[in-house]
């Protein structure tokens, strides 16, 4: 979500906007309970008001379900200004994955917070369609892109694992499913890349695997020009950045035939979707790196801003209409 806005960020300008960012970094934080690394901003209405009223903008949107944009949300309501929201994380399904609590629950407060914007962006066909079952109304599309510049195959590894090597990067955490990848009896050499509060754990239960810790930028990059295939274990994403930089990088996926895997691979050859996932990952050796490098460069991130831009237009033309129709 972070790195999605960041590249809107830096594209609205060619487009004919600015963006300003209202974050936690404006207000006093507290850990989140069970995940010390994602911060609780106190964001209390009256503070969000404030901003408001000194920034002046010419539209909101929130992109989060946190502190903050709960606070957002009530601002608006309360003072007649048009937003959009933006769904990113299935929060349901991580919560359930945490806590005994019916996702059904969950749901309904989260269809209730966002049902009460102009529209709610979503990533991919797949969740767009599962979020309208599920009672969503005014959904429309709003993908994402990849540096491909950044991420891109070389003729030599910048990094020497014994191979062939299977990469998994991302949060290493219960909702990401990490151990399906990792309990795998995989020849050659697991890489996991990412910090989160399972990796202790999972360092101490499967010592042959290597954990890199975090990593961005060129060391990302680096990491990805090194691997074999990309495997992504998790069934909660909503679609996946990582999977079109491992694309980007000529890496062929290995996942579950779900939401996010089946919008970004789909039925392009890049990957191998499968309920047996070390046979996807095995089978995935075969794919050419050509053919993910250019399925990958069929995403950027120009047209991204300009599709988010785009749904923002038609939200201040028509705030009533019901932009999916």
């Amino acid at each position: 979500m972070v790195r999605s806005l960041e590249h809107l960020a830096q594209e609205a300008p060619a487009l004919g906007a600015s963006i300003a960012f209202l974050t936690p970094d404006a207000f006093r934080t507290v850990p989140m309970p069970t995940y010390r690394e994602i911060r609780l901003a106190f964001a209390m209405p009256w503070a969000v008001r404030r901003v408001v009223d000194e920034v002046k903008p010419d539209f909101i949107h929130i992109a989060t379900e946190g502190p903050i944009g709960l606070s957002m949300r009530y601002v608006c309501l309360s003072d007649g200004h048009t937003f959009t929201t933006s769904y990113h994380t299935r929060f349901p399904e991580y919560l359930s994955a945490r806590m005994p609590v019916p996702e059904r629950w969950c749901y309904a407060a989260v269809r209730r917070f966002h049902n009460a914007g102009a529209a709610t962006m979503v990533s991919s066909p797949t969740l767009e369609r599962d979020l309208a079952e599920r009672g969503f109304r005014n959904l429309v599309r709003w993908s994402r892109g990849v540096n491909a510049d950044l991420f891109c195959p070389r003729e030599e590894r910048p990094l020497s694992f014994p191979g062939p090597v299977f990469l998994y990067v991302g949060r290493v955490s219960v909702e990401k499913n990490v151990e399906a990848f990792l309990a795998l009896d995989l020849p050659g050499t697991k890489v996991v890349v990412g910090d989160g509060p399972a990796r202790a754990a999972l360092e101490a239960r499967y010592p042959e695997a290597r954990f890199l810790g975090v990593k961005t930028g060129q060391e990302l990059a680096d990491v990805y020009a090194s691997a074999d295939v990309f495997v992504f274990p998790s069934v909660t994403d909503t679609f996946g950045i990582v999977l079109l930089e491992a694309l980007a990088s000529g890496l062929p996926i290995a996942a579950f035939p779900v939401m996010g895997p089946l919008d970004v691979v789909g039925d392009s050859g890049t990957g191998v979707l499968d309920n047996d996932l070390r046979a996807a990952a095995l089978a995935a050796l075969d794919i050419p790196s050509e053919i993910c490098r250019a399925h990958a460069l069929t995403f950027n991130w120009q047209a991204s801003a300009r599709q988010f831009l785009d749904n923002i237009r038609r939200v201040q033309t028509s705030p009533q209409t019901d932009l999916a129709a």
